[in-house]
């Protein structure tokens, strides 16, 4: 039978959705049929990008959710829930990053607030979907790392270590949970032009090194991301777990 990319009568979480990639891929599962929760930490944000996407007939909510907060990501699983019914798909992307510079000189509080948002909140609300996931008779975790987490740069050491963490904790996540139906993989976005990245892209003298670098002379947009979520969502995915996906131009090659 063919594999579909519909995701018509599906549930999705996706935390960091306000904005950038979290919103790029929101919205492009909700075209394709799924009813989505858009989580971040500003609730009146993703109030309005809901009432935008409800607006273009897409079944939308907005949910108020920092992921360091162990209780508020409980209430953001009993909201969608009560809400829809049940879940279906996880997407974790959201993250911090407030530490720039070598490891020597990194502030070790700054460096607990980042592995509890980019490593510790995705297991939480992971974990507390599982349930969920089996009684309705599978479900696709996205974790949404970087290629900080698989080669790392100059000043992002913290980030890229919390984010190397959750490439592993993706792979964990798919051999134990494989046995319910729970598929779960991770993208490695490169560099896309976001409000998160802007430091980055902005930084004429590190967009000429990606750019000389990378395979495919552009700079990535969250759309780029979003499609290959949407894949990763979708039956047509059904035989892909514990795979680490590069979206980032070749930069890694």
């Amino acid at each position: 039978m063919e594999k579909s990319l519909d995701l018509s009568g599906k549930v999705a979480i996706i935390t960091g959705a306000s904005k950038g990639i979290g919103a790029a891929i929101a919205h492009m599962m909700g075209r394709l049929g799924a009813r989505v929760v858009l989580s971040s930490r500003r609730e009146s944000t993703v109030n309005e990008l809901a009432e935008s996407f409800r607006s273009e007939g897409i079944d939308a909510i907005g949910v108020e959710a920092h992921m360091g907060d162990t209780n508020q990501i409980a209430l953001l699983v009993d909201r969608t829930i009560e809400h829809f019914g049940g879940i279906d798909i996880v997407v974790n992307n959201a993250a911090i990053n407030p530490s720039f510079g070598p490891l020597l000189d990194a502030d070790m509080q700054a460096f607990d607030k980042i592995l509890q948002v980019n490593l510790k909140g995705p297991l939480e609300l992971a974990r507390r979907c599982h349930a969920s996931m089996k009684s309705r008779g599978g479900g696709s975790v996205i974790n949404i790392s970087s290629i900080e987490g698989l080669t790392p740069g100059q000043g992002l050491g913290m980030y890229g270590i919390s984010k190397a963490a959750l490439i592993s904790a993706t792979k964990v996540m798919a051999r134990e949970w494989g046995v319910d139906n729970i598929r779960a993989n991770v993208i490695c976005p490169g560099l896309v032009q976001t409000k998160f990245s802007e430091a980055l892209t902005s930084n004429e003298k590190i967009l000429k090194m990606v750019m000389a670098r990378q395979a495919l002379p552009m700079l990535a947009v969250p759309e780029d991301i979003a499609g290959l979520a949407c894949f990763l969502a979708s039956d047509a995915s059904a035989f892909c777990t514990g795979g680490v996906y590069t979206a980032d131009g070749g930069f890694t090659i």
